[in-house]
């Protein structure tokens, strides 16, 4: 079971390093690229955008347990932030993924991801840290005030320009109003060139499932692998297409689908 769970690891791992457009890292704890020891890492994303923590870079400890892929690794906040889900003193997570909305399927780059994406969707009302959730429910532009100053002073993040719309200033609309007819005939043009493509885009990923729940695929897919793949092991192991329904899948039946993915059978 170690083997396979260290095979699942190293692929996990190896995708996070092909996947350039996420912004998700992995490291040894030490923060070394070079990992040897598949128990312990050190994941690595930037604040987003638009939030309080944009431009700051965050740090998480990660540890795998025996139970793991069937139970989440532990993770926590190395980096110290001001968030009502995160402890402030200790860095403790409060996040659904990480507890019992945690599956099989997931992966440490989705965990990472969903970290990154707590960070723009805090959820005051279930916090973990119940001064800051009091804070951002009660006095907002104070929070923001706060989480931006614990950003730039443990996360590294840049304050805002001078000028630039985070500082409230707002640029000149003089020639808003200059558009033509023909901008507007342009612009409808590519909208329903777009609205088309997406269409044939949908037709192509609905053929590729063979009938399965796109739902039930792209769990699967959310690891790193192929539609192809995920579909090809669906059919291997003998998953009811269900006339394309979504279904909860059995335990059993998700680690062999993850055992075939991943080469074990």
């Amino acid at each position: 079971m170690a083997a396979n769970r260290t095979r699942r690891l190293q692929k996990e791992i190896q995708d996070i390093h092909k996947d350039t457009h996420s912004g998700i890292t992995i490291t040894a704890p030490s923060g070394s690229p070079d990992i040897t020891d598949f128990t312990h890492f050190k994941g690595h994303f930037a604040g987003p955008p638009d939030t309080p923590y944009e431009t700051g870079s965050y740090a998480i400890d990660i540890k795998i347990t025996a139970e793991y892929p069937f139970k989440p690794p532990e993770m926590r906040f190395v980096t110290k932030i001001w968030h009502p889900n995160v402890s402030s003193q200790t860095g403790a997570i409060c996040l659904d993924t990480l507890a019992g909305a945690w599956s099989p399927v997931l992966t440490l780059k989705s965990a990472l991801i969903s970290l990154q994406s707590l960070l723009s969707s805090p959820e005051p009302k279930d916090p973990q840290d119940a001064e800051v959730a009091s804070m951002l429910l009660t006095r907002p532009d104070e929070f923001a005030h706060v989480a931006r100053e614990w950003a730039q002073r443990y996360a590294g993040a840049s304050k805002p320009t001078p000028g630039s719309a985070k500082t409230g200033a707002s640029s000149s609309g003089g020639s808003a109003g200059g558009a033509g007819a023909g901008g507007a005939d342009e612009a409808s043009r590519k909208k329903s060139e777009d609205k088309e493509r997406r269409k044939a885009e949908e037709r192509r990923r609905r053929e590729a499932y063979h009938g399965y729940s796109s739902a039930m695929v792209e769990r699967f897919v959310g690891m790193g692998f192929a539609v192809e793949q995920v579909v090809a092991a669906f059919e291997y192991i003998g998953i009811d297409q269900a006339e394309g329904e979504e279904y909860e899948l059995e335990d059993e039946y998700i680690g062999d689908i993850t055992a075939r993915l991943f080469g074990e059978m």
